[in-house]
This record gives C-alpha cells, sequence and structure tokens, in this order.
C-alpha cells in the first residue's frame, strides 16, 4: 500500500463511522492524524459514544486504508475511564476526548469535552510527601545500580527503568500528567522544553557512547529539591 494513495485521515475516519457506526450519539478521531504527526505506521484513534453499547471496548481493524484503533464507549462508561486515567496520572481518553475532531454528533459531544478538558487543566492528585519520600528511595536504588553496574547489557535496561522514575519523578512534583513510552518526551516538552532537551541528550550521551555522567547528574538535581538521595533511615512498613 502507497501511502501517497491512501485514503486522508479525516475521509477514512469519517466513512469508518458512517459503515461501522451510523446510529452512534458521537464520534471523535484523536491521535497523530489529528496533531499533524502521523507517520508511516500511524493509525486513527476513533472515540465512539454509543448509549446503546452494554460496555466500552477497545478493537482494532483495518478499513479504508488505514489501520484503525475504536474506542466506543456508552454515555456513562467513560467517566468511569475519565477517573482511573487521572488516578494514573495519564490521561489518555481524556486527552484523545479533548484534542479530537467531531466525526458524528448528537448533541452530547460539547459537555463530553468540556469534562476531558476541566480534568486535562486540573492536573493529577498532587503527590503526599510521603510518596514523594517513597519515590525517592527507589529512584535511588536504581541510581545506585545504574552508577555501580559494570555489565552493558544490564546497563541498557537500568538505564530505560531510570529514565521512567526521572520523568515520573520531576513531573509529578511538579504537578504535571506523565506518560509511557513516546508519552514520556512529549509530556517533559509540555512541561520544559529546556528540561526536556537536557533529559534526551543525558540519555543520548550514555547510549551512544556510555557516558553516565549527564543521567547521574539529571537524577540528582530532580531529587535534590526534596531531600535529594534517601537509603540510610528509610522504612516502609515497619511497626
Amino acid at each position: 500500500m502507497k501511502t501517497d494513495k491512501k485514503t486522508a485521515p479525516l475521509e477514512a475516519a469519517q466513512k469508518f463511522i458512517h459503515t461501522y457506526f451510523p446510529h452512534c450519539d458521537a464520534a471523535l478521531l484523536a491521535g497523530s492524524a489529528v496533531r499533524g504527526e502521523a507517520t508511516a505506521t500511524s493509525d486513527l484513534d476513533i472515540v465512539v459514544f454509543d448509549r446503546n453499547a452494554a460496555a466500552s471496548y477497545r478493537e482494532s481493524l483495518a478499513a479504508f486504508d488505514w489501520p484503525i484503533e475504536v474506542f466506543v464507549h456508552n454515555l456513562e462508561s467513560y467517566k468511569a475511564y475519565f477517573e482511573s486515567d487521572a488516578a494514573r496520572a495519564r490521561p489518555s481518553l481524556p486527552r484523545m476526548v479533548a484534542e479530537g475532531v467531531v466525526l458524528q454528533d448528537s448533541g452530547v459531544v460539547a459537555l463530553i469535552k468540556q469534562e476531558a478538558e476541566e480534568l486535562l487543566a486540573q492536573g493529577p492528585e498532587v503527590w503526599p510527601a510521603a510518596t514523594i519520600r517513597i519515590k525517592r528511595y527507589f529512584l535511588t536504588d536504581v541510581l545506585d545500580d545504574f552508577i555501580g553496574c559494570t555489565d552493558r547489557a544490564e546497563e541498557i535496561f537500568i538505564a530505560g527503568t531510570l529514565a521512567e522514575g526521572i520523568a515520573e519523578f520531576e513531573l509529578r512534583t511538579h504537578g504535571q500528567w506523565i506518560g509511557a513510552s513516546k508519552w514520556i518526551v512529549r509530556a517533559l516538552k509540555q512541561y520544559d522544553e529546556e528540561f526536556a532537551e537536557r533529559f534526551i541528550q543525558a540519555f543520548d550521551a550514555f547510549y551512544r557512547r556510555g557516558n553516565k555522567d549527564g543521567v547521574i547528574e539529571l537524577a540528582d538535581a530532580v531529587m535534590q529539591p526534596h531531600g535529594g538521595r534517601l537509603f540510610e533511615g528509610f522504612s516502609l512498613g515497619k511497626a
């Protein structure tokens, strides 16, 4: 299949809804196609609201020249997903709804979009001091493993865990949403372009040249405002 002959994303999404969900209450096209970030392997993310759906579900299929991921909800089920996404600080569904381009609407989209936008603006629940202390301890533990490791194969995977930990700690201690995979970098850029660039350069230097200095400095920098590395005196579950 040649990319230049593919049906345009919005046209493909509209055809999909008209074919598979013609009587739904609402439908939105979200994801990279809407943000102008689609690649040769991107799919279409489509959110469907149908009051007749017995329960929410997710399905992957191919139609109209595109791989398509469809997220189906009734007019109540999406609320539980909004809540669970907020609790884990990864607002996947709220973000899709907020950014989504309307494909079909019986008059329900405005209110659902408003809920999503308000949730995103509010940000995740603030970490209490006890949580920050626990996160410091485990981030310190991974950092110590990284510093002391001399096995290149093990270093590679420790670095991956450390990258997630540093990003989570910096974002959550500043009241920001987090992400996974490519959304780690996107979340960091939305938070602070300068910090994101420093983060990227630090891990790039390690993966390319084995230079750990930037990563170590970055880990220490994010923990420093909260007391720095933590090992001695930490306990968990002690009566």
